[in-house]
């Protein structure tokens, strides 16, 4: 087997952000399917439209959850899949050279789906666990009538198995087109990353100049770090509001996702960054540099991008919930109106930092600690 699945134990992020998506999505999409049980029951125009905003609300969580994290667990895939061959090159040359043809290589691959799957059924069991509290959360102003938690097999099916399977062809199919080389190129072990060179001259300091460069030529870290912190700032700030538009259990939920998505892709974000750069490191300590313009080089160009996406977040949570607030929650009574919080935006705004920070902080430490002899020996 060429991808064991110790291999796969290395890609906890994809198993914690699929996760995240089928957790929220198993509570909203079942509470819609038991609620529908006894739509024909509701006689109350007030009732009536209190309904229609569950199942509305239930629709758009899901659709903004799912969506958005099946876009990430794509990426991240696709990032993971690549990086196993680049540093697997010469074994994967040797046996293309052996006459194995590349689709018997590439199907191999499918286990990087069973990182899926841990994180779809866990979070599937875990929904159903919370699902009682959930309804009653739910239903806690008594205006729907008393339903009971059912199993839906549609439902487990197109949650669990069916992105377990999904990205199991994924993987094999992105690894058979990454594999698109001759045996000879995968055995001298060429770095696939394509060299992004400087539209013009530039008279940039060097420490600025070399920090550019790094986030021209690994695009998808900047998707990484800028979709982390849009997370954060997003769930951070809509979990201030959803006292008053939902529940404290929304609240809680909302917050804990946000919070467990920005550091599991910050984490492997500023990880990729410092190994892609190994060798610019011990370079760069060669010549005399300290690990603080070390850690400047590397990671300081990827701090802008880490502010827009918190603006970016912020313009997202606020949009989305005026959204809810005049559509979705329109012919409900005594629902308050949504403005732009700006204390839930500058307390975002300091955790975020904090947590920003405090993690370039601890990279800045682990560059220090690397040693030339240990990178260059890699």
């Amino acid at each position: 087997m060429i991808v064991s699945y110790k291999d796969t134990l290395k890609i906890a992020s994809i198993t914690i952000i699929s996760f995240c998506a089928v957790f929220v999505c198993t509570l909203f999409l079942n509470f819609n399917l038991d609620l529908a049980g006894v739509g024909n029951e509701i006689t109350s125009p007030a009732t009536r439209s209190f309904y229609d905003a569950q199942v509305m609300t239930g629709k758009v969580v899901s659709s903004l959850a799912g969506g958005c994290l099946l876009l990430t667990t794509v990426v991240l895939l696709c990032f993971y899949v690549g990086h196993f061959i680049d540093i697997h090159q010469k074994e994967l040359g040797i046996l293309k050279a052996l006459g194995y043809s590349r689709f018997c290589i590439a199907r191999e691959f499918w286990t990087f789906g069973c990182s899926v799957l841990t994180g779809t059924a866990s979070a599937y069991l875990c929904a159903h666990l919370l699902m009682p509290t959930f309804y009653e959360v739910q239903n806690e102003l008594g205006l729907l009538p008393d339903f009971k938690v059912h199993f839906h097999p549609g439902l487990c099916l197109l949650l669990v198995f069916l992105p377990a399977l999904f990205f199991s062809l994924l993987a094999v199919c992105y690894s058979y087109l990454k594999m698109k080389v001759s045996p000879l190129t995968l055995l001298r072990g060429k770095e696939s990353a394509k060299i992004v060179k400087a539209r013009k001259e530039s008279d940039l300091p060097f420490l600025q100049e070399l920090g550019k460069s790094n986030v021209r030529q690994r695009k998808s870290l900047v998707f990484f770090i800028t979709f982390a912190i849009f997370c954060f700032s997003s769930m951070m700030q809509m979990s201030f509001s959803m006292d008053e538009l939902a529940s404290e259990m929304m609240a809680v939920m909302t917050m804990g996702i946000g919070i467990v998505l920005a550091c599991v892709t910050l984490f492997l974000a500023s990880t990729s960054v410092v190994k892609a750069n190994g060798k610019t490191i011990a370079m760069m300590k060669v010549f005399g540099y300290q690990s603080r313009d070390c850690a400047k080089a590397v990671l300081g160009g990827y701090r802008p991008w880490a502010y827009f996406g918190f603006v970016l977040g912020s313009l997202y949570q606020y949009l989305l919930l005026r959204i809810a607030v005049s559509v979705i929650f329109a012919d409900l009574e005594n629902v308050p109106e949504y403005h732009f919080d700006i204390p839930a935006m500058l307390t975002a705004l300091f955790c975020f930092a904090a947590l920003y920070e405090t993690v370039m902080f601890c990279y800045t430490k682990k560059i220090e600690k690397m040693s030339v002899k240990e990178i260059m020996l890699e």
